[in-house]
């Protein structure tokens, strides 16, 4: 790589490069925030001759997605065969002097700003100490725009200001335009490495993403292609007639779960930071439909077959990386009832050893070889990492939203399309519901206040166990903090199918379970039977069948 070159440049040729499409801010830089107020000072600034700092330009051939737009200026595109210059500091300051020199108009938060309302007072000394831009023109002053004076001719100067204000208005010009503005120019350099110049220089920003990065990388104009809006569209169509994430239940998918299923589709498979970054614009773009339809087959999947209905009932959104590599591989065709089972296996066996919570990226490419395995319908290899569950692995597991093996407990739950205690209608779950461990889909069976005065602590009234999924009206309305029996008794005498209800929830015998009695210890136990018997169905699958 080359070392980056300072150079200075002239008012003119900087802002005629603009003109020209050559000068670009990258999509990535946040909004053009500054008031007319600090636009003004920076305008002062130049005049005196003060430095504001250097300019940071990336120069490449690459195209990257970028603003198009300063309020009422629409911007070229760079002109064909020729080398962008990507502003990665100074954004702010170069868009401001743009501003005043194309007299642009910007709305923000429905406040109208007119750049040419930026004015020099002519009546004070070009050599003061004090401010002499002002941001709107003060009363009783002889003024001139800074728009004027940088854009408007001398006939027209000579007509409206006398000869002192003339004299000065030349002194003003000549500092503008003949001021050297400091640029530092890097050549060369891949997208990756500019992006960390931008993310050191901005310390007092947010790094860029990953999927910023490549946001900017992959933006193909030509082939009509933009990750931000192709992103925006897999999560929400907005009612178009092709299919979201959105209609699935599945839209808190985030975009780096995307990344990592295009990724494990090109190359290698890998899916490390690094092997993202080495995809080629062609190549992810030539994967995005392919890999989109593989993840829409992998939800539904999700959804129909292991009957989870929403994304945030997931024990983690990377078990969608593998599954959508299946079904890209597989090209879309249905699993065989072989390698359904394996699938499955995979799912509960990845969830329930907290397989993601660490090393995510090499055991995504470890998986891949899984996944490989099942579309042979051999047997993954699990030797090392086997999962033999107990009753004492499930009996006081704590719930938390955030802890996979006890969201992989809810999947089960989910599983068996639970149904209301009040009307055996089935139980709506619903991604804004499912947030927090204290959302209105979670309801603890034996409520934690009532356990609080019968002597439990907290963390044995929060066992996963004692977890069902229930309507929001059912918890805050009707259970709130009584006895099992009590509110059990009433749901009874309204629901005549209250103990095949009861069985979606896997409490299969009321009595047996302890709930009569309002036993604890002895629903906890029963219940974890119960559970524990259908995870080794899932992970113990008879392959001979």
């Amino acid at each position: 790589m080359q070392q980056p070159e300072n150079r200075s440049r002239k008012y003119t040729s900087l802002f005629t490069d603009i003109d020209d499409g050559r000068i670009k801010i990258p999509d990535f830089q946040r909004n053009f925030v500054w008031s007319k107020e600090q636009t003004a000072r920076l305008i002062d600034s130049l005049i005196k001759g003060f430095p504001i700092g250097t300019f940071i330009f990336w120069k490449t051939k690459d195209k990257l997605r970028e603003v198009r737009d300063i309020g009422n200026i629409t911007l070229p595109d760079t002109p064909s065969g020729e080398f962008t210059y990507y502003v990665l500091d100074g954004q702010q300051r170069i868009t401001s002097l743009y501003a005043v020199r194309k007299g642009i108009i910007l709305t923000r938060d429905g406040k109208t700003m007119d750049y040419k309302d930026i004015v020099i007072d002519l009546s004070a000394d070009p050599d003061t100490d004090e401010s002499v831009v002002y941001p709107d023109p003060p009363p009783d002053c002889r003024t001139i725009p800074v728009y004027e004076l940088l854009n408007g001719s001398l006939t027209t100067f000579l007509s409206r200001y006398t000869p002192e204000e003339l004299a000065k208005i030349e002194v003003y010009q000549k500092r503008l335009q003949g001021y050297d503005f400091s640029v530092v120019e890097i050549a060369d350099y891949p997208i990756d490495i500019a992006c960390e110049i931008f993310t050191r220089i901005n310390t007092g920003g947010t790094e860029l993403t990953l999927f910023e990065i490549m946001v900017a990388k992959t933006y193909d104009l030509p082939r009509g292609f933009d990750l931000a809006r192709e992103y925006e569209r897999l999560i929400d169509n907005n009612g178009a007639k092709e299919k979201d994430l959105r209609d699935a239940g599945f839209e808190t998918v985030p975009a780096s779960t995307v990344l990592q299923c295009v990724a494990m589709n090109v190359g290698e498979g890998r899916v490390r930071r690094r092997d993202i970054l080495a995809i080629s614009r062609a190549d992810f773009i030539d994967a995005w439909p392919v890999v989109k339809e593989g993840l829409f087959y992998a939800v539904d999947y999700v959804r129909t077959h292991l009957r989870i209905p929403v994304s945030r009932l997931l024990p983690y959104h990377t078990l969608l990386v593998p599954l959508t590599y299946f079904f890209v591989q597989n090209k879309g065709k249905s699993p065989t009832p072989r390698q359904h089972k394996l699938l499955t296996q995979y799912f509960w066996w990845a969830s329930l050893s907290n397989r993601f919570s660490s090393a995510v990226e090499s055991k995504l490419f470890q998986d891949r070889q899984r996944m490989d395995a099942i579309l042979r319908g051999e047997q993954p290899d699990y030797r090392g990492e086997e999962l033999n569950l107990t009753l004492d692995d499930l009996r006081w597991r704590s719930f938390s939203t955030g802890d996979a093996f006890a969201m992989a407990i809810v999947c089960l739950y989910a599983w068996f399309q639970p149904r209301s205690f009040a009307t055996d209608a089935l139980v709506k779950l619903d991604n804004s519901w499912l947030k927090v461990a204290n959302s209105r889909n979670y309801h603890h069976f034996f409520p934690k206040a009532w356990l609080r005065k019968q002597g439990f602590e907290d963390w044995q009234a929060n066992s996963v166990l004692n977890i069902t999924l229930v309507d929001d009206s059912l918890n805050k309305r009707t259970i709130r903090a009584r006895a099992p029996r009590d509110y059990m008794e009433e749901f009874a005498r309204h629901n005549s199918k209250i103990a095949e209800t009861m069985k979606t929830h896997l409490i299969d015998d009321l009595k047996d379970f302890g709930v009569w009695e309002n036993n604890y210890e002895r629903f906890i136990e029963r219940r974890g039977q119960r559970v524990l018997e259908e995870l080794q169905k899932r992970l113990n699958p008879d392959l001979q069948e």
